[in-house]
């Protein structure tokens, strides 16, 4: 059988340069490149050919979260694992609804990371214990993720913008955003403006658009 290939995007080159030498070990793994940010993953999957995108969530430029949305849209083949820092039940079924394969926390054991590559190469989700830990409360263990038009809206909304000023700015109609409103809060389990408000402080919303992951 021919080695797994595998790509590593991370802006920390200690964290890069770790997983690299952990996975070098293994002899059904083959490192084909470590990139240092989502745009340059984009730029370069058609050239390295990767099976499996190990992805970080917060990089500079393009984040974890838009690159593997744009990587599933053009290689839906691809499988990306999400390995981030980040274990809250929104960061986790945001990328998973993006079309990430499966999440890691950066804490586990070394041996973890691989287990997951060799579980998506065989066509499973993987979440390590952490993850699902996080996600348990939901019941069925899936938050819906919102869309990448709704994480736009919640952005404008936590700004203070009203609704027919959202929808001028992204030329739709009124009526429009009120349901995307009512999604964004049935989906995040939020009944009021200001608790949508207070989730995008909390979760980094306002730092940029989209989802700071």
């Amino acid at each position: 059988m021919s080695a797994t290939r595998v790509m590593i995007v991370d802006d920390h080159p200690m964290v890069a340069e770790g997983i690299e030498a952990i996975l070098e070990t293994y002899p059904d793994i083959e490192v084909v490149g470590t990139l240092s940010n989502g745009r340059a993953a984009v730029e370069r999957v058609a050239d390295l050919e990767p099976d499996v995108v190990l992805m970080d969530l917060n990089m500079p430029g393009m984040n974890g979260l838009s690159a593997t949305e744009m990587l599933m849209e053009g290689h839906p083949g691809l499988r990306v694992l999400i390995l981030s820092m980040h274990d809250s039940p929104e960061y986790i079924s945001t990328a998973l609804g993006h079309g990430a394969k499966g999440y890691v926390l950066k804490d586990v054991p070394t041996e973890k990371i691989k287990e997951a590559i060799d579980a998506v190469m065989a066509g499973e989700r993987y979440l390590c214990t952490g993850a699902i830990a996080s996600l348990a409360p939901d019941g069925d263990g899936m938050r819906e993720a919102l869309t990448s038009r709704e994480q736009t809206i919640l952005l404008q909304l936590a700004q203070g913008r009203s609704n027919r000023q959202v929808a001028a700015s992204l030329d739709i109609s009124v009526r429009t955003v009120e349901t995307h409103r009512k999604n964004i809060k049935r989906k995040l389990g939020i009944s009021s403006t200001a608790g949508l408000t207070r989730y995008a402080l909390e979760h980094g919303v306002l730092q940029g658009t989209g989802f700071n992951l």
